[in-house]
């Protein structure tokens, strides 16, 4: 068997933060071999914002993301900002736009970011090894992994989403085969679902409206989509970040609508109806579905003003339970991971084994729904590729 051949970090995963940080200690003079077990990287980045990718949000904060420890995020979103890989982005001549809510998006592909982190590998003279699972093994103050050994391994193999992509648990065995607590993975950006309870919503797939969804700490005003299992869209998909099976989610059908707006249309159009008055404001099927349920099928003149306050009230904290969500199989990312406890917020090195390192989705940072997963990618990829 060949003698391990010599580097000064081993970076596991292919995905955004591997090639990001591979590509920055590679042009720091770092002798780096990059693994990943699929056969060609950046998987996830492909299919990201409908195959445009959304490569980061102008407006991440520590504040856009969750984590058991809300401040290890901030070292390095402050020391890698978005507008630093933007810089990046715009220095390789990629087009692209601010699509809402600070979101930016390539104006052609993803295909633009791969070749552009892989560009930028190359500039760093990154050697590569893809489609062969890694097995890692440490001794004597070295990691190896096939045959090459390194002082420092770095862990960018992400979570456990989409596994239909190439995404498996290795981050969190080999994280838990060196001492390193993990807090418990579950799915994040996902789409819920709802019991025979609330089949009266089924007709609804596919009918979509602005709406305020809350759970737990999140409240969100996006739109909210029904579908055949439940409930999506971008709001519902923030909100089950913050949602616990059992938790309820509320809904605000009409977040733009004032305190005693309904008294107020009794006033003002005496002989109208809740169920024409919601025609007015959303969808059709949705309108007439709210209308069934709150059954107040009378003209506003002959409703006390009670039962008005009650519609009003329950149309502006509308209560769901979803059952379950639809798991990682089609969750856009994964909360939990490896615990920040571990790791140094400046360097993403293990405080438990120097010489490891964990970025990007495999640790207990996970951010809002818009670019922001991207740029802790970047960020925490960064930290860790100025040691390495």
């Amino acid at each position: 068997m060949p003698a391990p051949r010599p580097y000064d970090a081993i970076i596991i995963g292919a995905g955004a933060a591997g090639l990001y940080c591979a590509a920055i200690a590679g042009q720091r003079g770092r002798n780096i071999l990059l693994i990943d077990h699929l056969p060609s990287p950046g998987a996830k980045i492909l299919i990201s914002g409908g195959g445009r990718c959304n490569f980061t949000n102008i407006g991440a904060t520590a504040d856009n993301f969750l984590s058991a420890n809300p401040h290890f995020a901030k070292s390095a979103l402050r020391r890698h900002t978005p507008a630093d890989f933007i810089a990046m982005v715009d220095r390789h001549a990629i087009a692209w736009h601010e699509k809402t809510l600070g979101q930016l998006f390539c104006d052609g592909s993803a295909k633009q970011i791969v070749a552009m982190l892989l560009d930028e590998c190359a500039t760093g003279r990154v050697d590569m090894q893809f489609g062969q699972p890694a097995t890692v093994e440490h001794r004597d103050g070295m990691f190896q992994v096939h045959h090459a050994s390194a002082p420092r391994l770095v862990l960018a193999t992400g979570g456990l989403s989409i596994p239909k992509l190439g995404a498996t648990s290795f981050a969190y065995d080999i994280a838990r085969r060196f001492g390193l607590k993990i807090v418990e993975p579950r799915p994040a950006l996902v789409p819920l679902t709802l019991s025979g309870g609330e089949a009266l919503f089924s007709n609804l797939a596919g009918v979509s409206a602005e709406v305020v969804a809350r759970s737990g700490q999140g409240s969100f005003r996006e739109a909210a989509l029904f579908t055949h299992r439940g409930l999506s869209g971008p709001a519902i998909l923030q909100i089950s970040s913050y949602w616990r099976n059992g938790d309820p989610v509320a809904v605000d059908f009409l977040p733009d609508s004032a305190s005693g707006w309904l008294r107020a249309a009794k006033r003002a159009e005496p002989r109208n109806t809740l169920r024409r008055l919601l025609a007015r404001q959303l969808p059709a099927r949705l309108a007439d579905t709210l209308a069934d349920q709150v059954d107040l099928e009378t003209e506003f003149a002959n409703l006390p003003d009670r039962a008005l306050d009650a519609a009003e009230a329950r149309l502006a904290n509308w209560g769901f339970t979803p059952n379950g969500s639809e798991g990682f199989a089609k969750a856009e990312v994964t909360i939990g991971g490896i615990s920040t406890a571990e790791l140094s917020s400046q360097t993403m090195e293990s405080k438990r084994l120097p010489g490891l390192y964990a970025i990007g989705e495999a640790v207990d940072v996970t951010g809002w729904l818009g670019g922001y997963n991207f740029q802790w990618a970047w960020s925490s990829g960064h930290a860790a590729a100025q040691v390495l």
